[in-house]
C-alpha cells in the first residue's frame, strides 16, 4: 500500500474521530442545556385550581394570604380558586414536613408557596450547623411537593426589624438582635439560587420589607411595620402580599377608558378591562355606561398603610379614565348618582384613576369583599390554624422520645399522651372550619361579581357673587 494511500485512510479515520467527538460534545451540551429550566414566571390558573400558603406564624397571621385572595377574588370574579392557609405559629421545615400529608397534600394544590426560615435560623448569628438542618428539611420539603404534581413557589424569610427589637422589652442577645437580619438574607439568598437553578417560582419578601423601612426611616426614624420585630403588622403584611403577586406577575391594571371626538365630531371610546354603551358627548360633558370585568383591589382599615406604602392602587389596580377635548372648566363626576370627585378639563385629558377613591361604588363593593374575607380569616380560617399546634407540639415530642434509646422520659410520654386525646377531635375541627370559610367565600362570590355601572360627567357653572 502506497504511503498516500495510508496517508489519506489516516486523515479519513482522524476527521471520523474529530466529527464523533464533535457530536458528543454538542449532545453534551444540549443535555446540560435541558438541565435548565427557566424559574416560574406567573401563575397560570383557571377554576378549581389550588394554592397552599405554607409557612410559620407570619403566615397563621392569616393576613398576607387575606389579601392575596382578596385580590384575586376582585381581580378574577369568574373563576373561582381553592386557598388553604397551612401556617402554624413557631413552625421550622421539619414541622411542616411532620404535618405535609393532611395539611398541604390533601388539598391537592397546584403551588404551595413556602414561608419557612424566620424560627429555623433559631434567633441567633449565623450557625453552619443549624443552617444546614434547615437546607436538608427544605430540600425534602420541596421534593414533597413536587412529589404531589405542585410547584414550590420559594419565598425568603421576612424582615427581622432590629431596631424594634432593641426598643421593645423583650430581653434579646445584643449580638443576634445585630446580626439575625443578615441570617435571613442569607437564608433568602440560598433560596433564590434554588429557585433560579430549579425552575421554581422565587418570591423576594425580604427586600421591600427592609427597603421600604429604610426609606421611610429617613423621615422618622421610629417607624416601624414590625412592631415586635418578627411579625409584620397589617400593613407590612400588604408589603408582603403586593411582593408575591408583582413577582408572580399577575394582571396588574383593572381598567383603561379613553373617550374624545373623532374628526366628524362623534363620539369614540377605546376601553380595555370591559365594556362601554350609551356614550354620549356634549359640550356639558360626557356620559356612559360601563361594565368591568372586575372589581379594584382594596384593602381593610388597618392595612391602608401598607397600600399607600406600595402605591398599591396605582402598579396592582388602576382603574383608569380619560377623556379628551373638552371645553376648559371644572367637571363633577358621579357614578350612579353619587359624585365621586371634581376634576380639570386637563386632568381629565391626561387621566385620573379611580381605584383609591373610597366614594366609588366599585371601591365600596370591593371593600364589602375584603371584610367578608376579613370574617372568612379572622373566624373559621383561624380557629384551623389553631387546631395545628397542638399536632406540632405532638409530632416535636414523638420525635425526641423515638430518638431516646434507653429508658423514656416519663413526663414527656405523659404530655404525649395527653396531646395525642386533644388531638382527637381535629379532624372535625377542621371539617366545621372549612365548611364555615367555604360558607362566607360563597357570599364573596355573591358580592364580587361586577355590573354595570352609570357614569355622567358634567360641568360645574361657577356661581356668580352675591353683591
Amino acid at each position: 500500500m502506497g504511503y498516500s494511500l495510508i496517508r489519506k485512510k489516516l486523515i479519513g479515520v482522524m476527521a471520523l474521530v474529530l466529527l464523533s467527538q464533535t457530536l458528543n460534545f454538542v449532545e453534551a451540551q444540549e443535555a446540560q442545556q435541558q438541565t435548565h429550566k427557566a424559574p416560574l414566571s406567573k401563575l397560570e390558573l383557571e377554576s378549581g385550581d389550588s394554592i397552599v400558603f405554607l409557612g410559620d406564624s407570619i403566615t397563621h397571621q392569616c393576613l398576607y394570604t387575606q389579601y392575596v385572595e382578596d385580590f384575586f377574588y376582585t381581580r378574577y370574579p369568574q373563576m373561582r380558586l381553592k386557598f388553604h392557609n397551612a401556617g402554624v405559629g413557631g413552625a421550622k421545615a421539619w414541622d411542616a414536613l411532620a404535618r405535609f400529608d393532611r395539611d398541604v397534600a390533601a388539598y391537592k394544590p397546584k403551588y404551595v408557596t413556602i414561608l419557612l426560615g424566620m424560627n429555623d435560623g433559631q434567633y441567633q448569628p449565623f450557625n453552619e450547623t443549624i443552617f444546614q438542618t434547615y437546607y436538608k428539611d427544605m430540600k425534602e420539603l420541596i421534593a414533597k411537593i413536587q412529589g404531589i404534581g405542585a410547584q414550590p413557589i420559594l419565598m425568603t424569610p421576612t424582615m427581622f426589624d432590629a431596631r424594634a427589637a432593641r426598643l421593645g422589652n423583650r430581653k434579646r442577645d445584643p449580638s443576634a438582635t445585630e446580626l439575625y437580619n443578615s441570617v435571613l438574607a442569607y437564608y433568602g439568598t440560598w433560596l433564590r439560587e434554588v429557585a433560579a437553578e430549579s425552575g421554581f417560582g422565587f418570591v423576594d419578601m425580604y427586600s421591600p420589607l427592609n427597603n421600604i423601612t429604610l426609606t421611610a426611616r429617613q423621615k422618622d426614624p421610629t417607624f416601624t411595620i414590625i412592631k415586635d420585630a418578627v411579625h409584620p403588622d397589617a400593613p407590612g403584611q400588604v408589603v408582603m402580599a403586593y411582593a408575591l403577586l408583582s413577582d408572580m406577575n399577575v394582571k396588574r391594571q383593572v381598567s383603561q377608558i379613553s373617550i374624545s371626538q373623532n374628526a366628524k365630531g362623534m363620539p369614540a371610546a377605546a376601553a380595555k378591562g370591559g365594556k362601554l354603551s350609551d356614550l354620549q358627548y356634549s359640550d356639558d360633558g360626557v356620559s356612559f355606561t360601563w361594565l368591568a370585568d372586575c372589581l379594584p383591589w382594596v384593602v381593610p382599615e388597618e392595612a391602608q398603610l401598607g397600600a399607600e406604602l406600595t402605591k398599591l392602587g396605582h402598579r396592582m389596580s388602576q382603574e383608569s379614565l380619560s377623556i379628551h377635548g373638552l371645553p376648559a372648566g371644572s367637571y363633577e363626576l358621579s357614578i350612579d348618582g353619587t359624585v365621586v370627585g371634581q376634576y380639570s378639563n386637563t386632568a381629565l385629558a391626561r387621566h385620573i384613576e379611580l381605584q383609591s377613591n373610597a366614594k366609588t361604588p366599585q371601591y365600596q363593593q370591593a371593600m364589602e369583599v375584603a371584610l367578608l374575607n376579613k370574617e372568612r380569616n379572622s373566624g373559621p380560617v383561624r380557629q384551623k390554624r389553631n387546631s395545628w399546634g397542638p399536632f406540632q407540639q405532638f409530632a416535636r415530642i414523638n420525635r425526641e422520645l423515638d430518638a431516646q434509646t434507653e429508658q423514656k422520659d416519663e413526663t414527656q410520654v405523659a404530655k404525649l399522651k395527653q396531646l395525642e386525646k386533644n388531638l382527637q377531635n381535629q379532624e372535625t375541627t377542621i371539617q366545621e372550619s372549612e365548611a364555615a370559610a367555604l360558607a362566607l367565600e360563597d357570599k364573596i362570590y355573591e358580592v364580587n361579581q361586577p355590573v354595570a355601572r352609570k357614569y355622567v360627567l358634567k360641568k360645574v357653572v361657577a356661581q356668580k357673587k352675591k353683591k
